[in-house]
């Protein structure tokens, strides 16, 4: 599903692109007077071969304002293309986020596991670990094969490869063997918390 929707995106923007970038040029050939109508092979009424064309006339920005539809249907309109828009924004966000993981429960059934559950106990685990402030965890990937995405705030004191090594060996292995999977694997970012310095009297 993940690679059908990066497939959409890439298409859509691809032909939006090449949309607007066409449109773009011919719009500035005729402002620059460059070639003629002619040596384009544009079209008769092609409006925009002049550098005194405009875009949009007057006759034709105000050709059905008179008309009692005409702007219920601009409103419609523009509502629902904010709408789409906001839609496909909030599914690129959501996207990424791994809803359930699928777990080997021995049966040949399976079983699913919420992957917000196991984000919590990750992250609980994580922030229990010595020189950890605060661990934020989010599950990506497909569901037999989830990764983790860690972002960490060290303390001070904290030894980030001893972090690092001990989210392997302990929150992550023990995630891992929960769900019965072969392999978890993820990326981690460390970041220092900021602290006041300290008065020496």
């Amino acid at each position: 599903m993940r690679r059908v929707s990066r497939t959409i995106n890439r298409v859509l923007l691809g032909v939006i692109g090449v949309v607007l970038l066409g449109t773009g040029g011919l719009v500035l050939l005729g402002g620059l007077d460059l070639p003629a109508k002619e040596q384009l092979h544009l079209p008769a009424h092609w409006p925009w071969s002049r550098p005194g064309d405009v875009l949009l006339s007057a006759q034709q920005r105000t050709r059905w304002t008179g008309q009692g539809w005409w702007w219920p249907s601009v409103i419609a309109a523009l509502a629902v293309l904010v709408l789409l828009l906001l839609w496909w924004l909030l599914s690129q966000l959501r996207r990424h986020r791994l809803r359930e993981i699928l777990v080997d429960s021995g049966d040949g059934e399976g079983a699913t596991l919420r992957g917000r559950a196991l984000e919590g106990v990750l992250a609980a685990e994580t922030e229990s670990l010595e020189g950890v402030d605060r661990a934020g965890v989010l599950l990506t990937g497909r569901r037999r094969e989830p990764r983790v995405r860690a972002l960490l705030a060290l303390a001070p004191h904290a030894d980030p490869g001893t972090v690092v090594r001990r989210l392997s060996d302990e929150a992550v292995a023990h995630a891992r063997r929960s769900a019965g999977l072969d392999r978890l694997p993820g990326d981690v970012r460390l970041r220092a918390v900021k602290h006041r310095p300290e008065r020496v009297s």
